[in-house]
């Protein structure tokens, strides 16, 4: 039982360490995100425990869009537990209004959203991460997808962003159970891509394709 004792604190050690390490690096909380991260993320691996398919696609620097569909509340998790950089993730404002989940996604650096109106502070907040050459995440489908449908109809915001600041989009799909211990819960990183010439209707159709054929893919759907 001791050296129970003497490896969990080892491990509390490590984690306090993990997010010392690179606090004050950005004007978020590095701390707090990174405690986040490297805490409770290893409860969340124990929990549900994904696989992680093509994280090698995601480009270690500059500006770069995670965009991804949307089936679960914990969705944005697999993709910042895929990948060594910090990722702010857009979520909705009723997130930071409720006590039980506001610390969570005040600490993970997630940027609040109103989806009542054109909120121009959240985009303000997002091209400004982009503009720093830092990592967004954002879910296009706007909302959790709770229909039958494979993927919902995108909105033109991600691909938006990615146009005015250059930024380079990164899809992937998440399929799959969030059950304890699952054992098929799964997120697969697909070819990035940068809007460049593209018209806004043209990107955003290709970014719906290329997650639509991962999830497909995944599936085993013809």
């Amino acid at each position: 039982m001791f050296v129970v004792y003497c490896i969990l604190i080892i491990l509390c050690l490590y984690v306090i360490f993990l997010a010392f390490k690179s606090f004050g690096k950005n004007e978020f909380n590095m701390f707090g995100f990174n405690f986040v991260k490297y805490t409770l993320g290893w409860f969340f691996r124990f929990w549900y425990p994904f696989k992680t398919q093509n994280k090698k696609v995601i480009p270690k620097e500059g500006p770069i869009l995670l965009c991804g569909n949307h089936i679960h509340l914990m969705d944005q998790c697999l993709a910042i537990l895929s990948t060594n950089r910090p990722v702010h993730y857009m979520a909705k404002m009723e997130y930071f209004t409720n006590p039980k989940t506001k610390w969570f996604f005040t600490m993970a650096g997630c940027i609040p959203v109103n989806r009542q109106i054109h909120d121009d502070n959240a985009k303000s907040a997002a091209l400004n991460v982009l503009n720093k050459g830092l990592a967004l995440g954002i879910f296009p489908e706007g909302t959790r997808n709770k229909t039958k449908k494979l993927l919902q109809p995108f909105k033109f915001g991600a691909v938006s962003m990615a146009k005015k600041t250059n930024a380079t989009i990164v899809p992937y799909a998440i399929t799959g159970d969030y059950k304890f211990r699952t054992k098929n819960l799964k997120i697969t990183f697909g070819e990035p891509f940068k809007v460049g010439d593209m018209d806004l209707e043209e990107a955003n159709e290709k970014l719906y394709n290329i997650i639509l054929d991962i999830i497909k893919k995944d599936k085993n759907i013809k």
